[in-house]
């Protein structure tokens, strides 16, 4: 049987990469590759990663090209030789374009540090909506994995994990908490699930279709 190939794109540190990386190794992700890993620029700790992984590597900077249609080419491109059956977005910050939605349609999942709707958007990124959790005094926070579309965190809801926001909390000890008991665990989930074919479309929802026995 064929792996589900998975392309995987990163901006930064490679912590949730690696996490895929170690699912694969200790088999959790079973029957899944990763065809290869393109970052968003040079330089990050997640290019390090992928070449102790042995892994394919490419950097498309949305600075190096003169719109929108030019850097949507340049991925599509960039992602042909692998032929991936899904993306992964694992920190990637930039926003893809229409013509690499249109080809890969339902096929892009993104991991955002925040429950969906809560602390979304524009702007919302990196460390920002663990100071918006923070300052609106939320008592939860998580992490979301949605599909992609054409705008900033709207896409369908895969899966949600909620993490216990403490009072002694800063952004920094919030974020890496959802990092390692949200994001670590349930971005490889909806691999499995979107691996397993059990992950259908409609309209605004994202449904999970029971395991076959």
């Amino acid at each position: 049987m064929p792996f589900f190939k998975i392309a995987v794109f990163v901006s930064g540190g490679g912590t949730n990469l690696q996490a895929i990386i170690d699912r694969i190794n200790d088999d959790s992700l079973s029957g899944v590759s990763i065809a290869g890993v393109i970052a968003s620029r040079a330089g990050t700790f997640a290019e390090q990663r992928a070449a102790k992984a042995q892994l394919p590597f490419k950097i498309v900077n949305r600075r190096d090209y003169s719109d929108l249609a030019a850097y949507d080419k340049a991925i599509l491109d960039a992602l042909a030789p692998w032929q991936p059956d899904l993306i992964v977005l694992a920190g990637f910050l930039s926003l893809l374009g229409p013509a690499v939605i249109a080809a890969y349609r339902n096929r892009i999942i993104n991991i955002h540090p925040s429950l969906i709707p809560s602390f979304c958007g524009p702007g919302l990124y990196g460390i920002r909506p663990h100071q918006a959790a923070l300052d609106y005094g939320v008592k939860v926070s998580g992490a979301t994995v949605h599909v992609v579309d054409e705008h900033y965190d709207q896409g369908p809801i895969v899966m949600q994990k909620a993490v216990e926001v403490w009072p002694d909390d800063t952004p920094q000890t919030l974020q890496l908490r959802i990092m390692q008991e949200a994001e670590q665990i349930i971005l490889p989930q909806a691999i499995a699930l979107f691996a397993a074919g059990r992950v259908r479309i409609k309209g605004r929802r994202a449904i999970i279709e029971e395991a076959n026995l």
